[in-house]
């Protein structure tokens, strides 16, 4: 199950069935849906989040902690929508674009994917823009 929940911010209206697009993510991956919990918040919550969790005192767009279990995929994703709607302006992309890359970024780490290297990150990026570019059919 896929819930999103909003924490330290006024909630916003999300992209249509997002839900569906997510869980389509997992099964092109081969994965099965968990419980996954997207929690959208503020700066400074997601900042104290970083400091507690992961002693980092950065802001970000996204933390997610994993409780995945096998093909199972489970976990808490973190997202800033404040960083989401400053991302877009720096990528001239709209905030729905923006935030549908980020979501989709979330289950991809749960899914085992990483981004720190620079094969990692393009490797995520491309599958962000696939992931985006299957959005359309959801909608």
């Amino acid at each position: 199950m896929i819930t999103f929940h909003f924490e330290e911010i006024t909630p916003i209206a999300l992209p249509t069935n997002v839900d569906e697009w997510l869980q389509s993510i997992l099964q092109s991956e081969g994965k099965k849906e968990g419980e996954i919990n997207y929690i959208l918040c503020d700066d400074s919550y997601l900042l104290q989040i970083n400091r507690t969790y992961l002693n980092h005192d950065d802001y970000t767009d996204i933390i997610t902690f994993d409780t995945v279990r096998g093909k199972v995929i489970s976990g808490d994703i973190f997202v800033s929508l404040p960083r989401i709607k400053e991302n877009a302006v720096v990528h001239a992309v709209s905030f729905n674009s923006e935030l549908l890359r980020v979501l989709a970024h979330g289950v991809y780490h749960l899914c085992g994917y990483k981004d720190k290297t620079p094969e990692q990150a393009a490797l995520m990026r491309s599958k962000e823009e696939f992931a985006i570019g299957r959005y359309a059919d959801f909608a």
